[in-house]
């Protein structure tokens, strides 16, 4: 999986985060996604822990994949 850069999550103006519904319950295993391929072409990913820090930016086809290998258990999470 590619990054296209990494950024802090408050360059992503307008952006609409959501928890991951794979996060963990308790609240030390929050990651939140954003939608901004209109603005940034593409998926970007932060800790909802630290909503001022840092945020990766991913490829949508690579998020994709991504997200379809976690519903696979591809990576033995489930």
């Amino acid at each position: 999986m590619t990054t296209l850069n990494g950024l802090m999550a408050p360059q992503l103006d307008g952006a609409v985060w959501q928890k991951s519904s794979y996060s963990g319950s308790s609240e030390s295993q929050c990651v939140e996604f954003a939608d901004v391929v209109r603005t940034h072409s593409g998926i970007a990913v932060r800790d909802s822990k630290n909503p001022e820090g840092p945020a990766l930016l991913f490829a949508t086809d690579a998020y994709s994949e991504f997200i379809t290998a976690v519903k696979q258990n591809e990576f033995g999470l489930l």
